[in-house]
């Protein structure tokens, strides 16, 4: 007879496991020991920002909130998890009776999904207990990290795209099934109009867009049977691929069976270009169809697309009506991580400063205070105390008080609006692709002052 083995990794669903809160650095867990031990019990204040803004970057989209919101509302810890840290002699007892117990109780205040920011702001602060603050940092980097990269790479693309059909085509190429779906989300956040990930339609309530893949084509004899097979299976939306072989003898096998689909009831709404010379292409594809009865058939675009490729594509007026953008939007490719960082500003009511070479913090509680033209246009912004009055709109805005929401969740529509409103106030400069542009980002005399006051007398 077989024996049952114990109870082991193997008997997870990695899946289900991602809202665990063991989705975290170890030292995390290994200072909740020492701050316990010491009874470092007292209110912190940590707040998260971007040191630096990547190559070619002369803006961020805020994304990834919610689901930071989203997991600090049910972060704990179940007793297998505990169990298990117990087992691996990761938590002592003090510890284990501190996570048994453990919900997150802090406030959180952020700059709003969708808005634009820039380096060296404070786009989340978290005031809580120090052990709380400290645990949830890990899992904080990691989502707000990634969603505003594929939102930013969205917006720069939908700047460019010049109001044509965008469309996430990255799922099969991202990093996992979790960044799959956030990807979808922040995308959509930064402009695009919907995705191929159809669990994100789901998820986020996302229009969900396909079509069909050469393998279909190349699973029937000839080229016209595939697109006659595909049209009659969903007659509502037929978008054909057509360069499995030859791209203009495919737009020909359209054109010619378009008289037996229209006796059907049915249209052909658009084609797909996934590969060659899109620009050349396009305008071949576009001359065939105007001539042959198909002008009313549109041309969507995918294969290897971003912004840089968007804006050559939409700069020569080739004929195209929507793109698809894949692996580079989803893993950001061209900018793959942020320099970003979430450090200790306060604690026990005394304002506290790293002075490491490079990565020097501005200490106390900060606010951003924007400032606009008297025509919207973005001027400049300044990063001050909180409690100092400075002028300018304050961008953070409480988001969760005592551990409960205070914000209503938002619609996704209305962070897509909120972005494209961000995008018609920056400055024309700072839409550019490749070209550096600077933003005023300003540090208050109070936040200098207070800085060089822990300088002259305090180790902090």
């Amino acid at each position: 007879m077989p024996i049952n083995p114990s109870p082991s990794w193997r008997d997870l669903h990695w899946l289900s496991e991602l809202g665990s809160p063991l989705l975290t650095d170890l030292y995390q867990l290994t200072m909740l020991r020492a701050y316990l031990a010491h009874d470092m019990l007292a209110e912190a204040v940590f707040e998260f920002y971007v040191r630096r803004l990547p190559e070619q970057r002369n803006f961020l989209v805020a994304a990834g909130l919610e689901q930071l919101l989203d997991v600090l509302e049910t972060f704990s810890f179940s007793d297998a998890e505990l169990s298990w840290l117990e087992e691996q002699g990761i938590a002592d007892n003090n510890l284990l009776r501190y996570l048994r117990e453990f919900r997150f109780a802090g406030d959180v205040y952020a700059v709003p999904e969708g808005t634009v920011v820039f380096a060296n702001e404070p786009l989340v602060r978290v005031v809580a207990p120090l052990p709380q603050a400290q645990l949830i940092e890990s899992r904080l980097v990691n989502l707000l990290n990634f969603q505003t990269l594929i939102a930013t790479k969205a917006a720069r693309c939908s700047i460019v795209a010049n109001g044509e059909l965008m469309v996430d085509f990255g799922m099969r190429r991202a990093h996992g099934a979790e960044a799959a779906a956030l990807a979808s989300r922040a995308a959509y956040v930064g402009g695009f109009n919907g995705t191929a990930t159809v669990l994100a339609g789901r998820l986020f309530d996302i229009p969900v867009y396909g079509t069909m893949a050469h393998s279909f084509v190349q699973a029937h004899d000839n080229e016209r049977l595939a697109f006659e097979h595909f049209a009659n299976s969903q007659p509502e939306n037929v978008v054909l691929l057509i360069d499995t072989y030859d791209t203009i003898a495919g737009a020909r096998e359209v054109l010619a069976l378009l008289p037996l689909l229209r006796e059907s009831g049915i249209e052909v709404r658009a084609v797909r270009l996934d590969s060659g010379d899109l620009i050349a292409l396009s305008r071949e594809v576009r001359a065939v169809f105007d001539a042959g009865g198909g002008a009313d058939i549109q041309i969507f675009a995918s294969g290897g697309l971003n912004e840089y490729e968007i804006e050559r594509i939409i700069a020569a007026q080739a004929p195209i009506n929507g793109f698809g953008v894949g692996t580079d939007l989803d893993v950001s490719a061209d900018a793959p991580k942020l320099d970003c960082a979430y450090k200790l500003q306060e604690y026990a009511g005394r304002a506290r400063r790293k002075r490491s070479t490079g990565k020097a913090t501005w200490p106390g509680r900060k606010q951003i205070y924007r400032h606009c033209r008297e025509d919207g246009i973005l001027a400049g912004d300044t990063v001050g105390l909180d409690a100092e009055e400075t002028p300018g709109a304050s961008l953070l805005k409480p988001m969760m008080l005592g551990g409960r929401r205070v914000a209503k969740r938002e619609p996704l529509d209305q962070l897509q609006q909120r972005c494209r409103e961000s995008m018609e106030r920056l400055p024309t400069s700072l839409k550019s692709l490749s070209e550096p542009a600077d933003y005023p980002v300003d540090v208050s005399v109070a936040v200098r002052a207070l800085a060089d006051e822990i300088d002259r007398g305090t180790t902090c």
